[in-house]
């Protein structure tokens, strides 16, 4: 019978992923904050932000709070996702409905919150270290601007008397004969946008018939 020689296996040992360092693995999902919230966000996903004074069309890079993925999680990541903006809109609106009995007060106001959808474009790009300042040159002492003249106080614009908002007809009324006509004419104006009561147009334009008869 014949020998068998038996060959020598090699074997190659792969580095440990665990050795590498941290921005160089993909990090698999984000969680950022913008405008005081925490989102949890991974490449390529939409959401809705609060409002954003950036343009449609520029990238912002929010601040990261922890990254993570293939079992590792940084909670002190040196990493920067960098997000665009795609465009503005509004939420949906909210209806808000006040009433009290036997005063014939209502009023109905809308709401709509004012967001912004961004995209995050990528998770994983190393913070770029600060650049030095350059040392300022010495500049020749810039002339004092003289005072500007002050510019004339804006005139003041008449308003509803003080709790105006929560009389109600009788009220009204009963206190309208005292009133100056500039916050007449300013009830009667807000009267008409809001509350709308018969009532209480009645009474302010009798009392403004009354102010212009002396």
């Amino acid at each position: 019978m014949g020998r068998r020689v038996r060959g020598l296996i090699s074997a190659t040992i792969l580095p440990s992923r665990a050795s590498e360092p941290a921005f160089e693995r993909l990090m698999s999902y984000a969680i950022i904050t913008v405008g005081g919230k925490q989102h949890r966000v991974r490449e390529g996903e939409r959401l809705l932000v609060d409002h954003l004074k950036l343009e449609e069309g520029k990238t912002f890079s929010p601040r990261v709070l922890l990254v993570g993925g293939d079992g590792n999680t940084d909670l002190a990541p040196s990493l920067t996702v960098t997000a665009r903006v795609l465009g503005h809109q509004l939420g949906k609106k909210v209806r808000i409905g006040k009433y009290k009995k036997r005063t014939g007060y209502r009023r109905h106001n809308g709401y709509r919150s004012h967001l912004t959808q961004i995209e995050i474009e990528a998770i994983g790009a190393k913070k770029a270290a600060p650049a030095k300042k350059a040392e300022p040159k010495a500049a020749a002492a810039a002339p004092i601007p003289k005072a500007e003249a002050a510019a004339p106080a804006p005139a003041r614009s008449a308003h509803p008397p003080k709790g105006y908002e929560d009389m109600s007809i009788a009220e009204i009324k009963e206190h309208v004969p005292g009133w100056r006509r500039p916050n007449i004419e300013a009830a009667l104006e807000y009267e008409k946008a809001n509350a709308n009561r018969k009532g209480a147009i009645a009474a302010l334009e009798s009392a403004l018939a009354a102010k212009e008869d002396h």
